[in-house]
């Protein structure tokens, strides 16, 4: 289970909290919507539960550890933007070969050509690096994904492909996922439940 308990977080000892007090878990194979508008504190928030920023308050777990600081980390989050998440001086193939490498049905599913894996990132278009970016989580160490808008700079047909790779990947090994969105209608499409970030201090849960 992924857990982020009692979660308060800012950026000084003076700066207003950007999250307050919110609870959240994932269990092993569970789909998580999470939801809100501009300036809730989502990605904050993703940020928190995959371990790029710390809390001021409260605590992270992941099957009952806390989040390695040195090693792989077990939640992997991929970001709207996947120009964050690689080395721009490498090759796409050095890029996937880093850490735990992908196999090639993977690369299939997603849509991946061989023919991209010698180009630089620049060389790729949005939506083809955010594949890459995603190719890279889809590993025998991740237990848990947080997808924060990952496809919402792509179009419908490219959306539905990787969300469908995803899932297929994610269901069979068990890994919990985190969706994180104001897309509702994808959302209600995806998630076994929602969260509603704005709202979430009343712990209201909306149903598929």
């Amino acid at each position: 289970m992924l857990i982020g308990k009692e979660l308060w977080f800012r950026y000084a000892a003076q700066m207003p909290w950007v999250v307050q007090d919110q609870t959240i878990s994932v269990a092993p194979g569970e789909v998580v919507g999470l939801m809100a508008p501009s300036g809730f504190g989502k990605t904050t928030l993703a940020k928190l539960l995959a371990g790029y920023l710390i809390p001021t308050k409260g605590q992270v777990s992941v099957d009952g550890q806390p989040l390695p600081r040195r090693r792989y980390c077990p939640v992997q989050l991929v970001f709207q933007n996947p120009e964050l998440s690689v080395n721009p001086r490498w090759r796409i193939d050095q890029i996937l070969r880093e850490g735990y490498p992908p196999q090639m049905h993977q690369l299939d599913a997603l849509g991946i050509h061989e023919g991209w894996l010698t180009r630089y990132p620049h060389e790729l278009s949005g939506g083809e690096l955010q594949r890459i970016a995603i190719a890279r989580t889809l590993n025998s160490q991740t237990r848990y994904l947080i997808a924060d808008e990952m496809t919402a700079m792509l179009d419908a047909n490219t959306q539905a492909l990787i969300w469908r790779a995803v899932l297929d990947y994610t269901r069979s090994h068990q890994i919990g996922v985190l969706v994180v969105s104001h897309d509702w209608p994808l959302v209600r499409r995806l998630c076994d439940r929602i969260l509603d970030l704005a709202t979430m201090h009343h712990s209201t849960l909306v149903s598929q």
